[in-house]
């Protein structure tokens, strides 16, 4: 009997899996390429046929992902052609021929059909640099002096003898004590994480600290970056991993502080301090996940209100498959940060992590219970964990044995909800992922009750964008955890999308779409309807008591992305807020089958009619069109005997859905993107501890603003209302008059440099020309230059007297769109990151750098500079310059201070 290779390496690989986490093979880039193949076992050829007929060798299975595989050849020769990829260029000849007519029965033909069927994924893994963002300078404030008796008391009782603890605020408040995690009455119940572990997948973890060494598992920790065993922090900013995992496990001792779950384990899995590729952020996603419980994951995209990012498919399918399999099938729960881009009016709905079903999405309150101004709002919200904020950071453990007191941002709320949680389940280890979030939702305390930001749902529950719906409580999430029925098994009703006016998406690479088909959205908006019934939830097995989450995606084209707003109106009347205005979103690429999420309809009946409403800014120079739009309804299984797993689709932001998956575009550079994280506490603003809260907004306004712009184009002109839109322009006499001074102006400039050229022509007759004269430097490959600037485009970023920068409502609107936003002269050289989140249509402002994991927002501002659009939108950005000394990390250790450097950051192209 003949045995393949092919299985004799699947059996191997899943014998070793189910017994300990194998550790993935050392890459060697500059030897060797890179490439993640999807192999369909039943589809004909085996996986020994297809490395054969790519001329690829196997390295591993991509992590945990089955029949994905890290396969690679040698670098080829230098003097081969760099813009044509061989094992892409071998699988394109297979396509061709496999497609061919001309030979429809020949063996060449059959051969590469088998192939090109047996491969549903190929995408080259290049790998570049995780970019952090700095930490803002330490701004020296008086100190406060609260009473420590009730600290001190706590500390007496349970023989606590760690030095920082009485200042530990977030685990007791003396001066607001309705304001903290609650966690000693869980400790004394005996409970403090026993048994639990929690991985961080951060930029490091000091396994050598005091705090803990004695929690660290190493048997589940990886550097992915250096692809070395241990998660060692060897750069001098890799503190963040150390202070997050301190404030869950950081162990009863005399050092710093005490972390929430003091006994349980940490593992590290290094994944921000280099260069990773798709297939390792992949496997990072799931490493251990038999065994680790909680995966920590405080990043995420850029936090500047222009970035729209989510996962590719091999994240995506990572994910799944530890919501599926991880845990012994109760499915791997993933913590994620909401983002501080809150001052920049970004909304955690344009993170493909954080409004993903699968996330525990956190966002920050501070300690009196305010609203940070830096905690990003959105409708995929589900809790608050307290964080920096009003005078006061979160106190915890940092690296070679020094202490941090000015951890924070909602990277640092984040492991505050994991550290309950890893309480929850060493009460109640048999929880699913989806229990996680029920009893984040049933125990939820409200804070603030009389902010007007707090919505009355149909379930009778409370909800706000700012506060999800409302603090993890320690204790009352424990309590109910011991005796919390497990709900029954996930099922789900997807509709159809509905293609308004043949609305189509193709793609074109480089994240770039043609839409065409759909309907303009005038000045009243776009509403449309859909009608749930019960025959449809009983098809699909879903309970119309048992709704959880809600998925809408929509394809619209629009010239300014910021400018649309998305609204869905449930059949009772509530309302989920998917999209508000973004001011400093420039980009002109539409939602291209973008998913908004929502968990405002928890526990709502779905039966009924659901209306969607598009709105835009009646700005006469922007414009967009609505193409479609569908809805998943997610819940819990009529019969549990029927429910199924869900698997996910290589591609799912068709339109109109295609019968099978189309193949990827293999050469599309943004293929190889690699995810670039920042963490959250990167570029929370400078005062993110120290500002004051505020519990008196309303998130989202429901009444537009009034603008600044002319009003007198109500709408605009279209193909038959060009006549109108000039009388509406000639109404008023100052417009009229600015025209003609600018045609004049625009004469005689016409007849000035004609004059000049001429001139410059006949003295420069007598010399032969090497080029074309009117060819400008910035019109030239990759070392392009900004008009009117001297160097490259980072010189634009670095040098702000190259940049004039502007608030939406004062910037000047030409006929022709700036195509980008300049970030502010302090802001040079951020990056950021891709991945569970890549900036799926980039930022027309920001066309460099993948999504970075947040902590800090930025502050984005606008450019006037219109003419450095084309170099802006095709150059990538290259390494930083290592403006290394530029700002300065200083954080408070138990015998003194100590200082980082700032290190220069790299951007890339999304």
């Amino acid at each position: 009997m003949h045995i393949s290779w092919a299985f004799l390496a699947s059996i191997f690989l899943s014998i070793s899996s189910t017994t300990t986490t194998a550790t993935p093979a050392k890459r060697f880039y500059d030897t060797h390429r890179y490439y993640a193949l999807e192999h369909r076992p039943s589809d004909g050829a085996s996986l020994k046929d297809v490395t054969n007929a790519l001329g690829v060798e196997v390295v591993e299975q991509a992590g945990e992902l089955k029949d994905v595989w890290l396969v690679r050849i040698p670098q080829p020769d230098l003097d081969e052609r760099e813009d044509l990829d061989p094992v892409v260029t071998t699988f394109q000849n297979l396509q061709d021929k496999a497609n061919s007519h001309l030979a429809v029965r020949s063996e060449e033909a059959l051969h590469a059909r088998r192939i090109v069927s047996s491969v549903s994924f190929l995408e080259p893994q290049i790998p570049r640099e995780l970019v952090k963002r700095a930490p803002p300078p330490y701004i020296e404030i008086e100190e406060r002096a609260p009473t420590r008796a009730s600290a001190d008391a706590v500390a007496d009782r349970l023989g606590l003898k760690d030095p920082l603890f009485t200042e530990q605020w977030h685990l007791v408040n003396d001066d607001y004590p309705e304001h903290m995690m609650n966690t000693t009455p869980v400790w004394d119940m005996g409970i403090t994480g026993k048994g639990v572990l929690t991985s961080f997948l951060d930029d490091g973890l000091d396994f050598e600290t005091d705090d803990l060494k004695d929690a660290f598992d190493a048997e589940h920790s990886y550097d992915f970056n250096a692809h070395v065993p241990l998660p060692r922090p060897t750069g001098v900013r890799d503190h963040h991993g150390t202070r997050c995992a301190g404030q869950v496990a950081a162990r009863r001792n005399e050092a710093c502080g005490v972390g929430i779950a003091y006994d349980a384990k940490a593992a590290g899995v290094r994944i921000l301090a280099g260069p990773i590729s798709a297939v390792d952020e992949a496997a990072a996603l799931n490493y251990g996940y038999h065994d680790v419980q909680i995966y920590s994951c405080s990043w995420g995209p850029r936090d500047n209100g222009q970035t729209m990012d989510g996962p590719g498919y091999l994240i995506r399918k990572a994910v799944m498959n530890g919501i599926n399999d991880g845990r012994g099938g109760k499915g791997s729960i993933f913590v994620f940060a909401s983002g501080n881009g809150g001052r920049n009016g970004d909304q955690c709905n344009f993170d493909g992590y954080t409004n993903s079903i699968y996330s525990v999405t956190v966002s920050s309150i501070d300690y009196k219970g305010l609203h940070p101004s830096y905690s990003e709002a959105c409708a995929a919200n589900l809790i608050v964990a307290y964080s920096s904020g009003s005078g006061n950071h979160i106190i915890t453990t940092d690296r070679k044995n020094e202490c941090s007191k000015r951890h924070g941002g909602t990277s640092a709320a984040a492991p505050n909800a994991v550290g309950v949680i890893a309480l929850a389940l060493e009460a109640r280890p048999d929880l699913t992922w989806r229990d996680i979030q029920y009893l984040c939702i049933e125990t939820a305390r409200r804070v603030n009750p009389n902010d007007p930001d707090w919505e009355k749902t149909a379930s009778g529950r409370y909800y706000s964008y700012k506060y999800g719906y409302g603090a993890i409580d320690a204790y009352a999430y424990v309590t109910a955890a011991r005796t919390w029925k497990l709900v029954r098994p996930q099922a789900w009703l997807h509709t159809p999308p509905v293609i308004i006016n043949n609305g189509t998406l193709v793609s074109l690479g480089h994240k770039k779409y043609r839409y065409s088909g759909g309907v303009r959205i005038g000045s009243d908006g776009i509403e449309q309807k859909m009608v749930v019934t019960k025959e449809m939830l009983d098809k699909a097995n879903l309970d119309a008591g048992g709704l959880e989450h809600i998925d809408v995606r929509v394809w619209i084209s629009h010239t300014r992305r910021g400018d649309v707003e998305v609204q869905l109106v449930s059949p009772h009347g509530v309302k989920s807020v998917l999209a508000s205005t973004r001011e400093y979103d420039e980009a002109d690429t539409g939602f291209p089958g973008w998913r908004f999420m929502t968990v405002k309809h928890w526990g709502e009946n779905p039966i009924g009619e659901w209306t969607l409403h598009v709105l835009d800014q009646d700005d006469p120079k922007e414009s967009g069109a609505f193409l479609g739009w569908s809805m998943a309804f997610w819940g819990t299984a009529i019969d549990a005997s029927k429910a199924t797993k869900f698997v996910e689709p290589v591609v799912d932001n068709a339109l109109p859905p295609a019968d099978s998956p189309p193949r990827p575009v293999l050469n599309d550079p943004d293929m190889t993107k690699t995810t670039e994280y920042a963490k959250p506490t990167d570029h929370l603003p400078e005062d993110h501890g120290h500002a004051e809260g505020e519990n008196t907004k309303v998130a989202f306004p429901t009444e537009k603003p009034s603008s600044s712009k002319p009003q007198q184009d109500t709408e605009k002109p279209g193909n038959g209302d060009w006549v109108d839109g000039v009388k509406g322009a000639a109404s008023a006499q100052k417009w009229l008059f600015g025209g003609l001074v600018v045609v004049t102006v625009l004469f005689l400039g016409w007849v000035v440099y004609y004059w000049r050229k001429r001139t410059a022509a006949q003295k420069s007759a007598q010399y032969s020309s090497l080029a074309a004269d009117d060819i400008g430097m910035e019109a030239v490959g990759g070392s392009q230059r900004v008009a009117g600037g001297a160097g490259t485009r980072r010189g634009t970023y670095d040098d702000p007297s190259t940049e004039r920068l502007l608030p939406r409502n004062e910037a000047p609107r030409t006929g022709q769109r700036t195509g980008g936003v300049m970030p502010p002269s302090g802001a040079r050289g951020l990056g950021f990151h891709s991945g569970f989140l890549d900036d799926d249509e980039p930022s027309a402002a920001l066309t460099t750098g993948p999504p970075m994991y947040r902590d800090e927002p930025e502050t984005p501002q606008r450019s006037a500079i219109a003419s450095a659009a084309p170099a802006i939108h095709q150059e990538r950005r290259g390494p930083s310059d290592g403006d290394e000394d530029d700002e300065d990390e200083e954080f408070e250790s138990l015998g003194g201070s100590g200082s980082g450097s700032h290190i220069g950051s790299q951007e890339r192209l999304t």
